[in-house]
């Protein structure tokens, strides 16, 4: 009887260690999202601050489709799973939902290794604030230009390639916009310190998940940079440059762009102008 209770005693001591273990696990990786999550916020403002208060409530009234559809398709840069293979997003149409003024219909298109998916999806706007201090530019170039307000959205997104297409699932995350109100209340695409080192904007950042393995890869894209990559990927300082060491994922031509010279190739204008991969 007294093997029975030592033996019944060691197992629920394990099991107690077991808990504080798993318990302890899921502090230390919600601490390291939340300080990610905080240092991303700070890069991708540059060195704006925030209002706390959320006034979705306030924006309602206006469209933020045009700011997703605003910078062309070769300065929007993504990375699927943890070898960072380049990703191509292209999003074509975004419309508002006439019932809901916080969520947008969007359709578009992906690539991978030259594997095209079509997707459908919703982003939801679940919070709007604005910057504690207007910015103008290098020169306060737009401070006479009437703006009224900036600001960052976060949304949540997913968006769900067609199933009867290879290597289809769904795109999931978070979404973070820079917007400025203009002088006839229009909600603008916040380019204003786009010279400046590190700028980004359209940030999509979080997962792929298979719809025929279930498996899930980290899929993030954005504006001019890549959010949340390994420390070696981007070796750019002004301008965005990808490591050697990942060329191979995807990425050759945008290294061997950044190694040519301003117009030192040149295109034929008599060639017809060749389709976009999403067209």
């Amino acid at each position: 009887m007294k093997r029975i209770y030592i033996h019944r005693w060691q197992q629920a001591k394990q099991i107690k260690k077991m808990k504080l273990l798993i318990w302890t696990l899921l502090l230390f990786t919600n601490i390291t999202i939340a300080q990610s999550n905080e240092k991303f916020l700070t890069d991708f403002l540059l060195k704006s601050e925030l209002n706390s208060e959320n006034i979705l409530d306030n924006y309602n009234h206006f469209y933020f489709s045009n700011i997703w559809t605003k910078t062309e398709n070769n300065s929007i840069f993504g990375i699927i799973g943890k070898e960072h293979q380049r990703i191509q997003i292209k999003l074509i149409s975004i419309k508002k939902n006439s019932n809901n003024p916080n969520q947008y219909f969007v359709f578009g298109k992906s690539c991978v290794k030259g594997t095209i998916c079509d997707f459908k999806g919703i982003i939801t706007l679940t919070e709007i604030k604005e910057v504690k201090e207007l910015h103008f530019g290098i020169d306060d170039e737009y401070a006479d230009k009437g703006i009224k307000s900036q600001g960052i959205l976060i949304a949540d997104y997913e968006f769900k390639e067609n199933s009867e297409q290879k290597h289809s699932g769904i795109f999931k995350g978070k979404l973070y916009s820079k917007w400025y109100l203009n002088s006839k209340n229009q909600i603008e695409y916040d380019n204003i310190e786009n010279i400046s080192d590190g700028y980004t904007n359209n940030a999509f950042v979080g997962v792929w998940k298979s719809y025929t393995s279930e498996k899930e890869k980290i899929c993030n894209w954005a504006d001019y940079r890549v959010p949340n990559t390994n420390r070696d990927f981007d070796i750019g300082a002004g301008e965005f440059s990808v490591s050697e060491k990942y060329w191979d994922k995807g990425w050759l031509d945008i290294a061997l762009k950044n190694q040519v010279s301003n117009h030192a190739i040149k295109k034929n204008k008599e060639k017809e102008k060749t389709k976009e991969w999403w067209e």
